[in-house]
């Protein structure tokens, strides 16, 4: 794509330990990795954006002066919602002409974040704004929520802006504070497995947002057990309630509830573990938690396809595999791996052969991919 003045990568991301509690405002992991969105563009002297994808069937076309349109529940939604989540805190007067590619199949590795980021920056640049990483992921969030209409907290896009190559993000969703805990030299080598269910999924539409207003009720439920003050919905999360408060009324509410906020408070155990686990160099430790991480999923939040945890009971006795977990929302797409470079063929012939003997309709959708963690989403010389 060299006739084009800039291109833009914005990975994808996986996240080990600290799943499906970044909306409650919780503790969470996580890397970019080497598979992506890329995005090539020219800047334009008027306001017009035209975008065309190679994934993806048709054209978009937008204006960035004008008020923002309504959905069309179509790819350049993203480019819309960047758009208005910019629009609130600046003058959009140069548009762009693009072109959009992903580089892995769409499902669980948050390719709406990273294409959300990819337009954010391209739009900043294009109009001459200068925006820190966290500033771009707290926009890029704000698109996602108030015009995709995905209730989900900060965890994507923060590791699609802030990751690493060297190192795991550590990021506290209450605070916003984040680091990155770089690789400990005693660590073994590993790649990451994304292991594609076959299906393909759309977070809108599945129970995503249902999970998030269960958290909300089960801290409801906690707070009105206490006779304590009750918040908003939107300004209720599991984080501002104590664990004791928890264990004393988990009994009263009902079970649904009560599964959502044991794996919220569960999880934040994990997340404490994991890091120190990280810091010292303790895979096995690591993988555990991530392990560990996935069975709460399945048992306190309930997400998982019978495809994706047949892939999680594959994976989880093979010789070299040190953890894993489904990624994303967990309802289809993927599962990851955390994997020992020299079982990678052993662990994707255990793959193929059980999973497709179980699921064989699947076969001709059903993936391996190996990838590394990576740096953010970033600027590249062509």
């Amino acid at each position: 794509m060299t006739d084009y003045q800039y291109h833009i990568f914005s990975p994808y991301r996986v996240c080990p330990i600290g799943a499906h509690v970044d909306h409650q405002h919780g503790l969470v992991t996580g890397f970019a990795i080497d598979k992506g969105v890329d995005l090539w563009f020219n800047v334009r002297e008027d306001s017009q954006v035209n975008l065309r994808s190679l994934s993806f069937e048709g054209e978009v076309q937008i204006d960035l002066s004008r008020r923002t349109e309504m959905k069309e529940k179509h790819w350049g939604d993203y480019a819309r919602g960047a758009k208005y989540a910019l629009q609130k805190r600046f003058e959009l007067t140069h548009g762009i002409d693009g072109v959009l590619q992903g580089s892995l199949p769409v499902g669980g590795l948050s390719s709406s974040a990273a294409v959300l980021i990819a337009y954010v920056m391209a739009f900043a640049k294009a109009n001459g704004i200068k925006l820190k990483p966290f500033e771009i992921v707290t926009i890029a969030s704000e698109a996602e929520r108030e015009y995709i209409g995905l209730n989900n907290g900060l965890l994507d896009q923060a590791c699609i802006a802030l990751g690493k190559k060297d190192g795991l993000l550590f990021l506290d969703c209450d605070s916003n504070e984040w680091r990155i805990i770089r690789r400990n030299p005693r660590m073994p080598e590993f790649e990451i497995g994304i292991i594609f269910s076959g299906l393909t999924r759309s977070l809108v539409n599945s129970d995503y947002n249902l999970r998030v207003y269960e958290c909300k009720t089960a801290a409801w439920n906690m707070l009105a057990y206490q006779n304590a003050p009750l918040k908003t919905f939107d300004k209720t999360f599991l984080r501002d309630i104590p664990k004791e408060t928890f264990d004393n009324t988990r009994d009263m509410m009902p079970l649904r509830f009560a599964k959502r906020a044991e794996h919220f408070y569960s999880e934040y155990r994990r997340v404490r573990q994991g890091v120190t686990a990280w810091e010292s160099g303790n895979l096995q430790l690591f993988g555990k938690l991530s392990f560990d991480s996935c069975e709460s999923s399945i048992h306190n939040y309930e997400c998982g396809s019978p495809e994706l945890i047949s892939i999680y009971n594959i994976i989880r006795p093979l010789l070299g595999v040190y953890g894993g977990r489904f990624s994303g929302a967990g309802f289809k797409g993927a599962v990851i791996a955390l994997v020992d470079p020299q079982h990678k063929g052993d662990v994707e012939k255990a793959l193929y052969e059980k999973y497709l003997a179980e699921y064989p309709e699947y076969a001709e959708t059903f993936k391996v991919f190996w990838v590394k963690p990576d740096d953010g989403a970033r600027f590249v010389e062509d």
